[in-house]
């Protein structure tokens, strides 16, 4: 069936021994809803479309590397990170010269 699913979504940054914050100066403009297929794959597709705008935003500003950030996709509704459908770790390349 063509159900579609309701996927929310938020980015975290490192924050020392604190553990994780919301990502970047404006933590609600990486804070969200998808509508995709209610499947794995729809959550797939979600938490791509993420990453895919992180990257473009990351390039568009000059950035010569991936940020070190984490999505978080719920089904429906946000919750706790322990109940996150998708949980996504986007590192830059340590070995990087």
């Amino acid at each position: 069936m063509g159900t579609e699913t309701d996927w929310v979504y938020r980015v975290f940054e490192p924050h020392g021994s604190e553990g994780w914050r919301p990502y970047g100066s404006d933590p609600e403009r990486w804070a969200g809803t998808i509508s995709a297929a209610g499947s794995s794959q729809g959550a797939q597709y979600a938490v791509a479309l993420v990453v895919a705008d992180l990257m473009t935003e990351w390039k568009v500003r000059g950035l010569p590397r991936a940020r070190h950030v984490r999505v978080f996709l719920w089904r429906d509704e946000e919750g706790d990170e322990a109940d996150a459908d998708i949980i996504v770790e986007v590192r830059p390349d340590i070995h990087a010269v």
